[in-house]
């Protein structure tokens, strides 16, 4: 069985002068997990291993450095899930840890249940020992800050237009970062991790969490999805992946159908990755730039800004 994995750091405009580092630190995240694929380790240890790296670092909008919500604190969601048995656990709404997407696997191994929220999700990481983490950076705070100085200007007159305000301001929409790996056993796993958007209402949760929609894994494909949660959530884009090729479609065609569809439905700034049972991994989006990184058995490492980028 051929092993593979790849992950994104978030569909939409990166600021002039971070590509290169958001690039590299894909490639830095996607080393972690292909080190424990090569070393015959499980999906969901490479998946999380590759998460958390993203997690960990503050460019990303996961984790440390999460954006804030519009009461000016960070409320992150997160999910894993794994072919085998489709197994799955999500947190949404969890404050002040480190690494949500470990809670979420915590979740899936030591409870009955598949998602937990709010304060429950904060009560059941402290039991797990997950300790107190403020993952609000100064430049989090200082973007937070000058949008809330900014709000008619930011929302007002195009809170009801929010699609045409994302694609003229594109740096207001959050990117969420995700990996899918399969590993030598043929198990298929997802990682999905999130600080949702800039001034979002509290309590807002997005597509990440969602089976399905963010994230996904099934006896065929492991998918993740970024860019507006609303829309992926309205389409369950991951699982649609999945459908497809059980159908018999090939990933790649797969993918870029599910794009194509909230594309036509929802005019959606979205990107999507995915890897097949086979170590196929695609890579598509709607945006501008979506940095994302993948290998395939023995070869190296590739990062990316977009796709089509060499």
């Amino acid at each position: 069985m051929t092993i593979a994995l790849i992950a994104h750091g978030g569909a939409g405009r990166w600021r002039p002068g971070s590509d290169e580092d958001a690039v590299e630190g894909l490639r830095r995240a996607v080393e972690a997990g292909r080190a424990i694929l090569l070393a015959g380790g499980s999906s969901l240890d490479a998946v999380c291993a590759t998460v958390v790296a993203l997690e960990d670092d503050p460019i990303y909008n996961a984790g440390t450095g999460a954006v804030l919500n519009f009461d000016g604190f960070c409320e992150l969601d997160a999910s894993v899930m794994e072919s085998d048995g489709a197994r799955a656990g999500a947190v949404s709404g969890l404050q002040r840890v480190r690494n949500p997407v470990l809670v979420a696997r915590k979740v899936m191994e030591e409870t009955d249940h598949v998602m937990l929220t709010g304060d429950g999700a904060q009560r059941f990481a402290r039991v797990m020992g997950f300790p107190d983490h403020d993952p609000v950076t100064p430049e989090r705070r200082a973007d937070w800050f000058d949008k809330r100085n900014r709000v008619d200007e930011v929302l007002g007159e195009k809170a009801l237009r929010m699609r045409r305000f994302l694609r003229e301001h594109p740096e207001y929409a959050g990117g969420t970062v995700g990996a899918a790996a399969v590993d030598s056993r043929g198990v298929l796993a997802a990682a999905t991790s999130t600080g949702g958007v800039t001034l979002k209402m509290v309590g807002r949760v997005g597509d990440s969490p969602v089976p399905g929609a963010g994230n996904y894994a099934s006896a065929h494909v492991a998918a993740s999805a970024t860019g507006t949660g609303e829309f992926v959530l309205r389409s369950l884009a991951t699982r649609a992946i999945s459908e497809r090729v059980e159908a018999g479609a090939g990933l790649d065609v797969a993918v870029q159908a599910v794009l194509d569809r909230l594309g036509a439905d929802y005019d959606a700034d979205v990107g999507l990755i995915a890897v097949g049972r086979d170590g196929l991994t695609v890579a598509r989006h709607r945006t501008r730039d979506m940095p994302h990184a993948f290998f395939r058995g023995e070869s190296a490492v590739a990062s990316r800004m977009r796709v089509g980028d060499r």
